[in-house]
């Protein structure tokens, strides 16, 4: 089974912006030195869950911090951006990183992230599948030339061009959308599994593209399909649970309190004054720790990578940066991760 860290560089109030970008890199480098595969980044904007908002940059920083280890984009999120400077942007990082990239496009789920750059969510599913085809486009046509009903392409010799051929790997990250799946199937793209979404509904998830692709007369490629959980290791689970419970229940605040606010974020606001004013609860801190999260002591959570291996998953993703949790404690997981729980699942 192969290794993918992930992160989405949370920002929690009274944590030092310098601080997580700098967790992250060292998170990276442990990462690589200790044989894993890829580093993943989320793009977000406006708002204390994420810090991604300029994957380009920060994937060319870690390309310039490590040798080996890929890094991916996971996601970005194309309708926020004119899809040449995304052609630009991640091609230059393919350069930099001697072809190490794999891109990873989702439509993102946030009204204020489209409400800030000005671009309306209606049809943002045509808008999106028409950003990463012309993405594609660019990698490895030139010149380019297209009016779809969303973006105009000119005569476009991008320059520089990836160095992976034909381009480097294109990752879509679905959830329900029966279109979204369809889609990347029909194009040939790799899924990619999120740490949002239920266990049981991500592996039903994996069934149906497995399906399609097989309908498709196309390899599933599992060996190359992340599958992303929240990942705590303790030596006790009382302690894995002591050490998470605050940090998880921000994130659950947090991406709750962000689906209430249309015209506005929650960076100055305080998430006290959400606490006290909500009028229902995110999922509970037992809820995401049962279904989503797999944190524990090593032989828990190697019971529960094991059961994903059964159902057919080969490339497993850890976030073990959850929102607020020290430097010292993330490394000293992922070293008890390393040192009991790896040999138990590679």
């Amino acid at each position: 089974m192969k290794l993918a860290l992930f992160t989405h560089l949370p920002w929690p109030e009274n944590v030092s912006q310098k601080d997580v970008f700098q967790g992250a890199v060292e998170q990276v480098q442990v990462a690589e030195s200790s044989g894993y595969h890829s580093a993943w980044f989320a793009e977000h904007h406006f708002t204390r869950y994420s810090m991604g908002a300029s994957l380009g940059v920060i994937l060319g920083h870690m390309a310039a911090a490590t040798q080996k280890i890929r890094l991916g984009t996971g996601v970005i999120v194309p309708v926020l951006h004119n899809p040449i400077r995304i052609a630009e942007d991640t091609a230059t990082v393919d350069i930099l990183s001697g072809g190490r990239l794999d891109v990873g496009f989702g439509r993102g789920v946030y009204s204020y992230e489209y409400g800030g750059f000005g671009i309306p969510e209606k049809d943002s599913q045509k808008r999106f599948r028409e950003s990463v085809l012309s993405v594609q486009d660019m990698w490895t046509t030139r010149p380019v030339s297209l009016e779809g009903d969303f973006y105009s392409l000119r005569n476009i010799d991008l320059v520089p061009s990836p160095i992976q051929k034909p381009h480097p790997p294109i990752y879509i990250a679905a959830s329900r959308s029966a279109e979204t799946l369809e889609f990347l199937v029909e194009n040939q793209f790799l899924l990619c599994i999120a740490v949002v979404q239920d266990t049981k509904h991500a592996l039903e998830l994996v069934s149906r593209y497995k399906k399609l692709c097989s309908d498709s007369a196309r390899p599933s490629n599992m060996s190359e399909v992340p599958f992303f959980r929240y990942v705590h290791v303790s030596e006790t689970e009382e302690r894995a649970i002591e050490a998470t419970k605050q940090h998880i229940e921000w994130i659950q605040d947090i991406m709750q309190w962000r689906r209430f606010l249309m015209d506005s974020t929650e960076v100055d606001k305080s998430i006290l004054d959400w606490r006290r004013e909500r009028s229902e609860l995110p999922p509970s801190y037992e809820y995401i720790r049962e279904n989503r999260a797999f944190i524990g002591t090593p032989e828990q959570v190697a019971e529960k990578i094991l059961y994903l291996k059964s159902e057919g998953i080969e490339y497993f993703g850890a976030n073990f940066a959850m929102a607020g949790l020290s430097q010292k404690e993330i490394l000293a997981t992922m070293s008890l991760f390393e040192d009991k729980v790896m040999p138990l699942i590679v």
